[in-house]
């Protein structure tokens, strides 16, 4: 049986005392919402309870999970056999309202109706079922609470419960911490707005670019290699771009969209999660209900205005795991500069006339702010504007001044937040050493392994190194000589497009 946490109690209970029937229950991406939904319904007392979900993933996602709570409960799914004497039904917003249609009217007399993916439930189909339950108690359970453009959900819900912010969760060590990472923010003048967010044709045109593209790939590399990731694409042809580029360059990637066989995507996934694959590219299939939580990184190749779609995103990779100490966040859509981070805390509304605000960051974005958040030019983390980078301690100086000069060797940063130049002798040689494996190995000559170390370390190897010969690789080494061959290749490239 699963024990609640404390804040996971202290959410049902508030739940319980809230006052009307259509209840919206707010919980980060990783809380717990459906754990939050099995407790209400072991503590209810009454007759039938429908559980509603738009994905077939997200209906075997309940099932399994009231399972663990002991509760049994029927399946009203297309395809699969129900259980039409459970007390408990979980249901397809879609079979059901097909069955509703098809059957003259039909429809499961349940005293309490929990809506998973409760920022949906403004469209046709929801409103259409939320009605043929007037006397009953409707829980919408959602991280983000706002519409596809952005506005509050009164219309549907009369009362608002929140459980603990994002930041709070981090602390307690429920979630993890993002580092973010802008290398690339893409040009979208003239990309008009509909319902609220990009027109997705006009956008997928803007994002779908070789430059842009080969962006993404190189700082991949450079940045977060033999970390697991989810990558966000802007329509279906650019995800498939993307894929097609990682498997150039060497990288075990899958792509998967909305009309990817579910045994495929079903095989795709587990790759990902034994470690058969390093990467999957999707397009508005893997944004809700997909847990895994070994998967460390997410990069944003989609720009959105809507901050619900853009929190459920990175919402991906922010569950804990084993070694996981943060989750970096690419983002090659500049939407870290217009939603702010997402350990910001953000002001919820119902108004169906308002939207959500975040104001740490709006503080930060407004005119003349000195906390504006930047790129840093020396490794393209985000920053606060008059601050050293967090992430590589880079100050820009200002010209003209007068500044003392130390004599001590640079320091660079690397992906995996250590120093270079903290590296032990014998480190050092390892490395080297596996250069030298990969040099011979394409047959190039030892100053090709010479030439990488150097750009590492800012100085040449011992000469006596080479009598010690190759030695296998490590991962570190394989990275850092695929990031300098892809960085030579595209310097190549541009030299031949400038001639």
């Amino acid at each position: 049986m699963i024990e609640l946490r404390p804040y996971q109690h202290a959410f049902v209970h508030a739940v319980l005392a809230s006052k009307g029937r259509r209840k919206l229950a707010v919980m980060p991406t990783g809380g717990g919402k459906t754990l939050i939904a099995a407790q209400l319904i072991r503590e209810a007392e009454t007759g039938l309870i429908l559980f509603l979900a738009h994905r077939r993933e997200l209906i075997h996602q309940a099932r399994d999970k009231l399972a663990e709570f002991g509760i049994r409960a029927g399946v009203i799914l297309a395809g699969e056999t129900t259980n039409p004497a459970a007390k408990v039904q979980i249901a397809s917003i879609q079979t059901l309202w097909s069955r509703h249609k098809r059957e003259a009217g039909w429809i499961p007399q349940a005293d309490l109706v929990f809506i998973d993916e409760a920022h949906r439930a403004t469209a046709f189909t929801y409103r259409s079922l939320i009605s043929k339950f007037p006397d009953a108690t409707i829980i919408g359970l959602t991280a983000t609470p706002c519409r596809g453009d952005g506005r509050g959900l009164g219309r549907v819900f009369d009362n608002m419960i929140e459980s603990a912010k994002v930041q709070d969760l981090i602390d307690r060590g429920h979630l993890v911490r993002t580092k973010v990472y802008a290398p690339s923010t893409p040009d979208l003048t003239g990309v008009q707005v509909r319902c609220g967010d990009y027109a997705e044709n006009q956008l997928a045109e803007r994002m779908n670019q070789p430059r842009l593209v080969g962006e993404i790939v190189t700082h991949w590399h450079r940045l977060a290699e033999c970390r697991k990731t989810v990558v966000f694409a802007s329509s279906v042809e650019h995800s498939i771009f993307i894929c097609g580029e990682f498997q150039k360059s060497g990288v075990k990637a899958e792509h998967i969209d909305g009309k990817t066989p579910k045994e495929d995507r079903d095989r795709i996934l587990k790759r990902l999660s034994d470690g058969d694959l390093e990467l999957v590219t999707n397009c508005m299939v893997l944004t809700e209900g997909w847990d895994q939580p070994d998967v460390a990184c997410c990069v944003l190749a989609r720009p959105t205005k809507h901050m619900g779609l853009y929190r459920q995103m990175i919402g991906r990779v922010l569950r804990p795991w084993p070694g996981k100490e943060f989750a970096l966040v690419l983002d090659h859509a500049g939407a870290v500069f217009q939603h702010g981070f997402v350990e910001d805390a953000v002001e919820w509304t119902l108004d169906p006339d308002l939207r959500p605000e975040a104001p740490l960051h709006e503080a930060r974005a407004a005119k003349g702010s000195s906390n504006r958040l930047i790129t840093c030019s020396n490794c393209s983390a985000i920053r606060t504007a008059g601050k050293p980078c967090f992430e590589c301690g880079h100050m820009p100086k200002r010209p003209g001044q007068y500044h003392a000069v130390i004599n001590a060797d640079l320091a660079e940063r690397d992906r995996f937040g250590s120093l270079p130049n903290e590296s032990s002798q014998a480190e050092r040689q390892e490395f080297y050493r596996g250069l030298l494996h990969l040099a011979l190995e394409r047959r190039n000559r030892i100053g090709a392994a010479a030439y990488r170390y150097k750009d590492r370390f800012g100085q040449w190897p011992p000469r006596h190194w080479n009598a010690l010969g190759p030695t296998e690789p490590t991962p570190e080494v394989i990275a850092w000589d695929r990031h300098c061959r892809i960085r030579y290749a595209k310097s190549m490239q541009k030299a031949q497009t400038d001639a």
